[in-house]
């Protein structure tokens, strides 16, 4: 679980709630009609923007915000200089265990390759181009996201717009002015809110799992078509700490 996204969910939450109790009664800040408007319409503008497959895996992009197993880079390094020394040692033929029983599905692919004997240039462009997709699907999960957050405001300030329409159609009416203006705000703010607690973060935290996993993924491309030509084992882990920051270089080894 990705402890960061949980402790800020749960002090945007908190601090929110607890400044409507502290201010007044939290039971006035629920309103149904302002849930339909808000929840309603922010997913109904999604399902137009995008293909419906892309918002059914909402679910996955949420989970994936909050429950990541991570993969440091200089546990990719040190692998990538292990398996450097053996093929130093032993030949390409011998990273072939490896890449039988690492559940590492990019990993496996790029062992397999370069164990096969196929020519450098293509692994290159197998592998890049996997790479292209991957950060393609990754962003258009992001998109889906940030949709979500575009649209959210929007939809308060719909409401908003219902709200004050009502109000003034109803002006002669005292009694009706309350509800109106409880609709009219009360939207806005859970607009602002999905927005600014929940999709806009959350969009951003997708976005930098999804460098973090390409990353990883570099690593092992670059490791391994450096062991493919030979390179001393010391050279292929010099060149492998130039991709992260010092912090990650002084704990590896």
């Amino acid at each position: 679980m990705d402890i960061s996204t949980v402790i800020g969910l749960v002090m945007v939450v908190t601090l929110t709630v607890g400044s409507i109790l502290l201010s007044g009664d939290l039971g006035s800040f629920i309103d149904i009609p302002s849930v339909i408007i808000v929840f309603g319409g922010t997913l109904a503008s999604t399902l137009i923007a995008f293909p419906i497959d892309e918002v059914k895996n909402l679910g996955k992009l949420f989970k994936k915000a909050f429950f990541y197993k991570s993969v440091e880079p200089e546990e990719i390094i040190e692998q990538i200089i292990e398996l450097a020394n053996i093929a130093r040692k032993d030949g390409l033929l011998a990273l072939e265990e490896f890449g039988t029983k690492t559940d590492d599905e990019f990993m496996k692919k790029s062992v397999m390759l370069i164990v096969d004997g196929t020519d450098p240039e293509l692994v290159r462009n197998i592998l890049e181009t996997e790479l292209s997709f991957l950060e393609d699907r990754h962003g258009q999960g992001q998109n889906v996201m940030a949709t979500l957050g575009t649209y959210a405001p929007a939809y308060g300030m719909i409401g908003t717009l219902i709200g004050l329409v009502n109000l003034l159609k109803d002006l002669d009416d005292p009694s009706s002015i309350g509800p109106n203006m409880s609709v009219a705000l009360i939207t806005t703010f859970y607009g602002s809110f999905l927005a600014n607690a929940i999709f806009t973060p959350l969009s951003q935290k997708l976005k930098v799992r999804s460098g973090e996993e390409i990353l990883v993924k570099e690593l092992v491309l670059e490791g391994l078509l450096s062991i493919q030509a030979g390179e001393n084992p010391r050279i292929i882990e010099e060149k492998l700490k130039t991709f992260v920051p010092p912090v990650i270089r002084n704990r590896i080894g």
